[in-house]
């Protein structure tokens, strides 16, 4: 039976518990930007230089070109924020006592969104340097959490 012939009059009921199942794959560039931060403490990108542009989280294919990215490129853990907002609520949706500050990071022409730490929502501005607080080696696991969150440069 295709969806057009489908008898829309019989509802489609499942009972009991459906087991699903699931396995992220960080892909190719993914893998080696997280080993990269596991292994170094910093963030990698891949430059294209067909296009002058750099990609942060790192790729490894230029989405304007379409070539292929094999020039990698630590950008260490200084960027520049781009933008920021402040959020009120936790994630269940209960209101939280204090915002937290959540940014855009700029890295060349790519970025990643982060928390920032160890400044206050009215001391944030666009165009800010901040540097990546990284967890200690021993304790990296190899995700966007081994980064705790960034933290102004020089204020």
């Amino acid at each position: 039976m295709t969806l057009l012939n489908k008898d829309h009059h019989t509802p489609a009921i499942m009972s009991g518990n459906l087991p699903v199942t699931s396995r992220y794959s960080y892909g190719l560039a993914g893998e080696r930007f997280f080993r990269h931060l596991k292994e170094n403490g910093s963030i990698l990108g891949t430059y294209c230089p067909a296009c002058d542009h750099t990609y942060v989280p790192a790729a490894i294919y230029c989405e304007r070109c379409m070539g292929s990215l094999e020039q990698w490129v630590d950008m260490g853990t200084m960027g520049e924020i781009h933008t920021f907002t402040l959020l009120y609520e936790n994630y269940d949706g209960t209101p939280r006592d204090d915002p937290e500050i959540v940014a855009f990071i700029q890295f060349g022409n790519g970025g990643i969104v982060h928390r920032l730490g160890e400044i206050q929502p009215e001391e944030v501005c666009i165009g800010m340097k901040v540097e990546a607080v990284i967890v200690p080696p021993s304790e990296r696991q190899g995700s966007i959490q081994d980064i705790i969150h960034f933290q102004p440069v020089n204020r």
